[in-house]
């Protein structure tokens, strides 16, 4: 069955960096569009950054130039690499899989930026 399991979140102070992973399975991996999310206290889950299977990339406007989304598909593993963290971007971060109308959440993993 489809198991997406995040790790990497943390307390971080403004300014710093965390890279998250998310270890895939279950499902064909490489040919595949991943979907990193978060959602903060009281906020409605947000899409943050998306990778197709061939590696193009999108992000919402308040992560661009401070997170990327990376792949490798012989680990079958996504990753968020975030730099530059706010307080804002405190959340909880979920990655995302999608099966045709099926959605596939992992566990999530807590990111607090906060000094």
């Amino acid at each position: 069955q489809v198991q997406l399991v995040e790790s990497g979140g943390g307390l971080v102070q403004p300014g710093g960096s965390l890279r998250l992973s998310c270890a895939a399975s279950g499902f064909t991996f490489s040919s595949s569009d991943m979907y990193w999310y978060r959602q903060a206290p009281g906020k409605q889950r947000e899409l943050v950054a998306t990778i197709t299977s061939f590696g193009r990339t999108n992000y919402i406007d308040s992560v661009k130039g401070r997170f990327t989304i990376s792949r490798d598909s012989a680990k079958n593993t996504v990753y968020l690499q975030m730099n530059s963290l706010k307080p804002e971007d405190t959340a909880v971060y979920y990655c995302n899989y999608r099966a045709s109308i099926r959605w596939y959440w992992g566990q999530g993993t807590q990111v607090t930026v906060s000094s």
